[in-house]
C-alpha cells in the first residue's frame, strides 16, 4: 500500500456531522492478476480462455472532534459491468467509533449480513461452472441463491458485545425489483483458532409471497496448527408452497499450510434444490503459493448433474492456472 500524501478532510466531515476534522490520509491500494482456465465435458470444448483483472482502490479517513472516524473508499475497476458509465465500482462512506461501532453506506458494491459471509467455505467453486453452455444450448445455473445486497445499502457492526462477539444489522432500500429488506447477523472469534457465523436477511420481490422469503447462511472454521477445517450451509426459502425455488448449499473445506508460502486445498459443495430428486455436486483441489505480493494457483475441479439433472452432459470438468499480485 502507498501512502500518497496527508490531505485534508475538514470539508468531508462537515459535510456529515458539523464537527471538524483532524487531517486525514488518503492512500492507494491495487491488485491485478493474469489467468486461464478451461472447461471439458460431454458436448462441450470450451478451449482455452485467457483472462486478466485489476482493480485500484482509493481510500480516505480523519478523524473528527468528537472521537468518531469517517473514511470513504472508491474503486476502481476494469471489469465493472454497472452499465453507468462511470470508472468507478464498489463505494462506500463509514462512521465509526469504538463505542458505538461501524456503519457504511454503500453507493454500490454494499453487503447485506448474509452477503458478507455467503461465499461457501470451499470458495464457491460452483461460480466456474455457472453460465457455461452444453449441448442443445443449455446453460449451467446458479447453485445458490443469496441476498448479497443493494446498492445505497446500509450495514451496521456492533463493537464487541463480549470477547469475540458482535452483531451485523443491515437494511436494503427499495428498488425496481424488490421491497426493502432487513438483515440480522452474530459473530463469533473468542475463541483462538475458532470463527462462527450465522446471519438471516430477507428477500422480498414486488411479485407477492410466491417469490419472496429469506436466506441464512451459517459458517464455522477451525484452525489448529498446519490444518483448517471450514463447514458452511446456506438456505434459500420462497414462499411458493411447492418449495421448487427453495435451495440449500452445503459446503465443506480442508485446508493443509505447509510452509508460509504454500497451502494445499480440498472442497466439496452440494446443492440441493426443491423439486429436484438429484443434488448438484462440485469438488475440487487447490494449490496456492505466495511470495511477497505475488500469488501462483492452480485448481482443478469437477461438476456433477450441472442442472440437478443425471445427463452425462451436464457432467464437466473445469481446470485454471493463475498469478495475482497485490500492491
Amino acid at each position: 500500500m502507498t501512502n500518497f500524501k496527508k490531505i485534508g478532510l475538514t470539508a468531508l466531515a462537515a459535510s456529515l456531522v458539523s464537527v471538524s476534522a483532524n487531517a486525514g490520509a488518503l492512500t492507494a491500494s491495487g491488485s491485478a492478476s493474469m489467468n486461464t482456465e478451461g472447461h471439458s465435458g460431454t458436448g462441450l470444448d470450451a478451449g482455452t480462455t485467457f483472462s486478466m483483472a485489476n482493480s485500484v482502490v482509493l481510500s480516505g479517513s480523519g478523524e473528527l472532534d468528537n472521537g468518531m472516524t469517517v473514511s470513504l473508499s472508491f474503486e476502481l475497476d476494469q471489469s465493472d459491468t454497472d452499465g453507468d458509465g462511470s470508472s468507478f465500482d464498489s463505494h462506500s462512506v463509514t462512521v465509526s467509533s469504538d463505542t458505538l461501532g461501524t456503519l457504511t453506506l454503500a453507493g454500490h458494491g454494499g453487503s447485506s449480513t448474509t452477503g458478507k459471509i455467503d461465499t461457501t467455505a470451499a470458495g464457491d467453486m460452483w461460480d466456474n461452472f455457472d453460465g457455461v453452455t452444453y449441448t442443445g444450448g443449455v446453460t449451467v445455473a446458479d447453485a445458490v441463491s443469496a441476498n448479497s445486497g443493494e446498492n445505497n445499502n446500509l450495514l451496521y457492526t456492533s463493537p464487541d458485545l463480549m470477547d469475540g462477539l458482535n452483531v451485523t444489522l443491515s437494511y436494503n432500500p427499495q428498488v425496481t425489483a424488490n421491497e426493502s429488506e432487513t438483515g440480522f447477523g452474530v459473530n463469533y472469534s473468542g475463541i483462538e483458532g475458532l470463527s462462527l457465523s450465522y446471519a438471516v436477511a430477507d428477500e422480498n420481490t414486488h411479485a407477492g409471497s410466491d417469490t419472496s422469503g429469506d436466506n441464512t447462511v451459517i459458517k464455522a472454521s477451525y484452525a489448529y496448527g498446519p490444518v483448517t477445517v471450514a463447514y458452511s450451509e446456506m438456505e434459500h426459502d420462497e414462499g411458493l408452497s411447492s418449495g421448487a425455488n427453495d435451495i440449500t448449499m452445503t459446503s465443506y473445506a480442508l485446508t493443509y499450510t505447509m510452509s508460509d508460502e504454500l497451502s494445499v486445498t480440498y472442497g466439496s459443495e452440494t446443492s440441493d434444490k426443491g423439486n429436484k430428486t438429484t443434488d448438484l455436486e462440485v469438488e475440487g483441489i487447490s494449490v496456492a503459493y505466495t511470495t511477497g505480493g505475488m500469488t501462483i494457483s492452480a485448481s482443478s475441479m469437477s461438476l456433477e448433474n450441472g442442472n440437478w439433472g443425471t445427463g452425462s452432459e451436464e457432467d464437466m470438468d473445469y481446470w485454471a492456472l493463475g498469478a495475482s499480485f497485490a500492491f
